[in-house]
């Protein structure tokens, strides 16, 4: 019987170290990146103060409803790779491969947007970061000290994941509390400087202004799955890891109805509208100082910093796992030899966001559209197998089984299915938030290439517990066929 990479022997197996803190910033530190505070004053000026709040708690709830299917099946399955099991198990390997290659997708657009939005950020505190012109993308000047700011700190991000995930856990856990001493901050000055006249008016642009803002909310949302991608490296109780997944949804909602409501109490709905960037002028307006402006857009870089380890971490962990199924080159399956991380896989993404910041400023906005729609047909298909699982293996071992043992599991994931169909037909044309041609090309750029990995997958192989052992046999069966041909 052939036996995966992680099971051959403990020197190429994930390492254990990861805490319950741990789990909890890496899911809560990758929702909250930078969208909080470049994005906020858009989605005020799109729905207003409750229109936007309204928008957060709908896709919170959303979230949270999918959060729980993946809560379930990540205490059932606790396996780096999180996706990729699952459907593996309930779907078979193409189905598998199509999930995990949609995640996959979406985290890396996420830890793309983060190498330029650094700089992007950065320019706020150094207007003359801006240097050595390169050239021009959809009318924005590109510079190299501008780009540079965004790609050495793919190097040193990239590089820490690569020396082991405590140290990028333990990363994390620093840069979380600092974002969370933020936003107190921010939370005090709203209460003390705030004015609740400010908040109007509180509904603008009608459902128009309101699907504006709910499309947003995959991508801001999407990181609370890198828990299950890191279930392999989680030292705690299978069941405590599913509730984690939860806990990091409804903290992120929470965190986003905060940014919402202190940035409106801080200005007029005006002075908003025309905000470089919304709520770091928000912040020095509650406390009429420029230093605490730039104290938030530290918040800020905190913000992307922890997306982009933690959907750097999610992304490696994935293409790892989906090596050793063999639905990717063996490259990619990789464990760094001392510090047992998949470097080849961290080097692929790490490579990506590198090059992003060349492409300048627009790519944020390209980016955000992109990777959407991906993320969103993985949560559809994570919906769709914890259904087909709980009807087909209702005895399966689940240490958190949500919903009971009756219907209401089913119930639950049927929910999930429908209001992600739902969110995920915003993109389409005639949406109000139809994607515009440059998010699509990048989409269809990502699928293309994944249609020609998906053709070297076996077909045949039933889904079942055992699917990823009778892949591997195949796929060895497949190579030794070819070496006696050749």
């Amino acid at each position: 019987m052939a036996t995966s990479q992680a099971e051959q022997s403990p020197d190429t197996s994930l390492l254990k170290v990861l805490g319950n803190w741990d789990a909890l910033a890496l899911g809560f530190g990758a929702m909250i990146g930078f969208g909080w505070v470049v994005l906020t004053g858009g989605w005020i000026a799109s729905a207003g103060t409750m229109g936007a709040v309204l928008a957060m708690v709908t896709g919170g709830a959303i979230m949270a409803v999918v959060g729980l299917t993946y809560a379930e099946l990540t205490a059932a399955m606790p396996k780096a790779g999180g996706e990729h099991n699952f459907l593996l198990r309930g779907m078979g390997p193409r189905w598998s491969f199509i999930g995990s290659w949609a995640i996959t997708g979406g985290y890396i657009t996420i830890v793309a947007f983060e190498a330029v939005a650094l700089p992007r950020t950065a320019q706020y505190l150094f207007p003359d970061l801006s240097q050595i012109p390169l050239w021009e993308v959809a009318g924005y000047q590109v510079h190299l000290t501008w780009a540079l700011v965004g790609a050495v700190a793919a190097v040193v991000i990239t590089g820490i994941n690569i020396l082991g995930v405590k140290l990028a856990g333990a990363a994390q856990t620093f840069v979380v509390v600092f974002l969370l001493v933020i936003g107190l901050v921010l939370v005090f000055g709203s209460i003390t400087g705030g004015a609740a006249s400010n908040m109007e008016p509180f509904f603008t642009g009608g459902l128009n202004g309101y699907f504006a803002v709910l499309v947003v909310v995959p991508f801001l949302f999407v990181g609370f799955d890198v828990i299950p991608q890191s279930a392999e490296e989680v030292n705690i109780p299978a069941r405590q890891i599913g509730r984690l997944v939860v806990v990091a949804v409804l903290l992120a909602t929470v965190w986003y109805v905060m940014t919402v409501v202190t940035t409106s109490s801080a200005m007029p709905a005006g002075d908003i509208a025309q905000a470089d960037i919304a709520t770091a002028d928000a912040m020095g307006a509650l406390f009429g100082s420029d230093i605490m402006a730039k104290i938030l857009i530290a918040g800020g870089i905190a913000g992307i910093l922890t997306s982009w380890n933690s959907l750097l971490l999610g992304a490696s962990r994935l293409m790892y796992s989906m090596a050793r199924s063999g639905m990717l080159p063996a490259w990619f399956g990789k464990l760094h030899p001392k510090y047992r991380t998949p470097a080849n896989a961290l080097l692929f993404v790490g490579v990506l966001s590198f090059i992003a910041p060349f492409f300048g400023v627009s790519m944020l906005g390209w980016l955000v559209d992109s990777g959407a729609p991906s993320i969103v047909i993985a949560y559809i298909l994570v919906s769709v197998v914890f259904v087909i699982l709980r009807r087909r293996e209702p005895n399966m071992d689940r240490p958190l089984r949500v919903g009971g043992r009756g219907n209401g599991g089913i119930a639950i994931g049927i929910a999930a299915v429908v209001l992600c169909v739902g969110l995920l037909s915003l993109y389409l044309p005639g949406m109000p938030a139809a994607l515009t041609p440059p998010p699509w090309i990048l989409f269809g750029l990502w699928w293309l290439l994944g249609l020609v990995l998906f053709f070297r997958i076996p077909a045949g192989i039933a889904p079942g517990e055992d699917s990823e052992h009778r892949l591997l046999e195949r796929l060895k069966q497949r190579r030794q066929e070819a070496t006696r041909s050749s």
